[in-house]
């Protein structure tokens, strides 16, 4: 004991203490127990744990907060952006918001299922999703910022691909509309804002992920917010954007440097503005964007396919390498920019066009300008051959410069002809009623889009209230309109009663003595024999419930049992709603996804090789989902004769045999 003590004096003496034996995790220093408690296994259920534990791990976990901001930025990574950088920050309280929110927006998406199933039943009138605008109105009333809501229902979004699928379909609703209206928020300031303020955002351009800031567009705000607002779900980014314009136009300077190392244009850094006056250095700058864009690139104007919508949009303009003359001609005009060439947009009947104006500045005179073809390859064209692309002659009004308005009128006026133009079917009424809303923003007394957008309100049976305000407004307008609009006010005002009064929704079960005859049920993956589509049940009726009209069209008669059998509703992989005769379905031999946009309003989940349906689904068909995994079982999963399956079952035959024999 005296040599312990001994040594233990010799060591102190030496400087060196020893280490005490019961040393415990609260000894150690705050910043190493920070470092501890941000390990990326530990939950926010194991901080609040921890800080529970006692006063000292407390202060650590609530102290300088760095243990509940690291929480907070791996939960809620895409939303870093939104902070800045070494920002002083109540983390505990950012993460007690965002998590209560993130609580109240899921239970608002998982709720709207119930309060707005419909089951559409017919062919002519497609499935169009209910306009779910008291639910937006719960999320709004929330209070809370936009980039909150949207992370969550993207959280939603992202989850296990097969599974959820109601509770996706309505998250996707939800963001199509907070993201529609965040746009239509910046167009109306936008559009606020006097006319030389709106031709200058054209000139340069400030990536930024959202529309939220016009301040600083490189591409002409026109294309970037139609894009955006007819695909919301999309990430076009103004980045991503920019970033492929200014390769291009490194492409453009490139070729240039090869041919004039000293032009002004390959001395601007990038969003510096320039203007090249001279007019030989001019040419060679639309010479060089000439290869680059229609030679180097292979841009040019989509003949075969003209109608197309993604023509009109700026990121599919870029990634396809084609466009109608209008989006070439955006692109064209960017970079013209970018590289010092002032050229301006012409409104041009038909085919639009750019001009560029080799003399003094100020000058009108038509025949003062070139004409740009960007749909034709750059061609450039004088004043009188521009009549030749559309084959009459026009005033000189046509060849004057358009403002930046103007231009994103005649960008929604193509979205809103080719929707017209449409199949009838849920893409071309969304484009149309997306376009119609741009429109109406621009131009909110155009009579004429007005009664159309009423109208395709009261075609689609959604929003009955607006339908309302729109004939309201258009009667203040034009008086004269007063047959149509009283014609439609008197049905909206019929189907608002309704509403009131909804019919319980028929329960069809297949004991009945009516429904024998139906072989297939809700959920099994189908084939098409006539026509080879792909499709799964969603319901179905014990005989053909469809007017003798469709039935004549059809040729429903032509059949082997004709319109006396049952007839499914089904949703097909091409995106379409059909109505099948059951002697034209067959389950499929190799069962796959359905890749259709309503099937989240029928469905939970893919199991693999059918879909479970979801509770209001089962709620029509109570005993469909029994059928369907017995049927399943059948399908797929019984054994085949042969197989190492079937050695068991003649064994055990085998062995009673004998049992028996003895």
């Amino acid at each position: 004991m005296a040599t312990s003590v001994a040594g233990d004096a010799q060591q102190s003496l030496n400087g060196i203490i020893p280490e005490p034996r019961d040393k415990k995790l609260t000894d150690l220093p705050s910043e190493l127990l920070e470092h501890i408690l941000c390990f990326p296994v530990l939950q926010h259920r194991d901080i609040c744990n921890v800080s529970c534990c006692c006063k000292r791990l407390h202060d650590v976990c609530h102290g300088r907060g760095k243990v509940w901001g690291h929480q907070y930025k791996l939960r809620w990574p895409r939303l870093q952006r939104f902070y800045r950088q070494n920002e002083s920050c109540d983390w505990l309280r950012e993460y007690k918001t965002r998590h209560r929110v993130g609580i109240q927006i899921r239970r608002t998406v998982e709720s709207i299922s119930k309060r707005f199933f419909t089951e559409v039943r017919s062919v002519t009138q497609p499935c169009v999703g209910q306009v779910l605008g008291d639910s937006f109105a719960e999320i709004e009333s929330l209070g809370m910022p936009e980039h909150f809501c949207e992370d969550e229902l993207l959280f939603i979004l992202n989850s296990d691909k097969r599974k959820s699928l109601t509770l996706k379909y309505y998250a996707k609703k939800i963001l199509y509309f907070l993201r529609q209206q965040n746009i239509l928020r910046s167009l109306k300031t936008f559009l606020e804002r006097p006319v030389e303020q709106q031709l200058a955002v054209e000139e340069c351009f400030l990536p930024v992920s959202s529309v939220g800031n016009l301040e600083n567009l490189c591409v002409s705000p026109c294309a970037v917010l139609v894009d955006q607002y007819c695909n919301p779900l999309a990430e076009v980014t103004l980045e991503s954007i920019s970033a492929q314009v200014d390769e291009i136009a490194e492409k453009v300077k490139k070729m240039l440097r090869i041919k004039n190392p000293s032009h002004p244009s390959l001395r601007v850094a990038q969003g510096d503005c320039l203007v090249v006056e001279d007019s030989d250095l001019q040419r060679q700058v639309v010479s060089a964007l000439n290869s680059v864009l229609y030679e180097q690139l292979q841009y040019k104007g989509n003949e075969f396919d003209y109608y197309n919508p993604l023509n009109s949009y700026i990121h599919q303009v870029l990634v396809r390498h084609t466009g109608i003359p209008i989006s070439l001609s955006v692109l064209y005009m960017t970079l013209s920019r970018k590289l010092g060439v002032q050229v301006e947009p012409v409104n041009f009947p038909n085919h639009f066009l750019l001009r560029w104006c080799q003399k003094p500045k100020g000058s009108e005179d038509i025949y003062d300008f070139v004409y740009i073809d960007a749909f034709g390859k750059g061609k450039q064209l004088t004043a009188k051959e521009c009549e030749y692309l559309i084959g009459h002659q026009v005033t000189a009004d046509y060849y004057s410069a358009i403002s930046t308005t103007e231009v994103l009128l005649r960008m929604v006026g193509n979205l809103l002809n080719i929707g017209k133009r449409g199949e009838g079917n849920e893409k071309s009424y969304q484009l149309l009623r997306d376009s119609l809303d741009l429109y109406l923003t621009i131009n909110p007394d155009n009579v004429q889009y007005l009664l159309l957008q009423a109208r395709l309100y009261f075609h689609l049976g959604i929003w009955p209230e607006k339908v309302l305000d729109i004939l309201q407004h258009i009667q203040a307008l034009d008086p004269s309109q007063h047959g149509a609009v009283g014609y439609l006010v008197q049905h909206t005002l019929e189907h608002i009663q309704h509403k009131k009064h909804p019919v319980s929704p028929e329960v069809k079960r297949r004991s009945a003595e009516e429904h024998l005859e139906v072989q297939y049920s809700v959920g099994l993956i189908m084939k098409h024999k006539r026509s080879g589509y792909n499709c799964v049940i969603y319901g179905w009726d014990p005989k053909c419930t469809m007017s003798q009209e469709w039935i004549t069209t059809m040729r429903v008669q032509q059949l082997s049992h004709g319109a006396n059998q049952p007839f499914y509703n089904v949703l097909v992989q091409d995106g379409t709603c059909r109505y099948a005769a059951q002697e034209n379905l067959e389950p499929h031999s190799a069962p796959l996804e359905i890749g259709h946009p309503e099937v989240g309003r029928y469905f939970s989940e893919f199991a693999d090789d059918h879909y479970l349906a979801n509770e209001e689904l089962q709620t029509r068909y109570p005993e469909d989902m029994r059928e369907t995994l017995g049927s399943v079982q059948e399908l797929y999963h019984r054994p085949t004769p042969g197989s190492g399956n079937q050695e068991p079952a003649a064994a055990t035959d085998q062995n009673n045999h004998q049992a028996m024999s003895m």
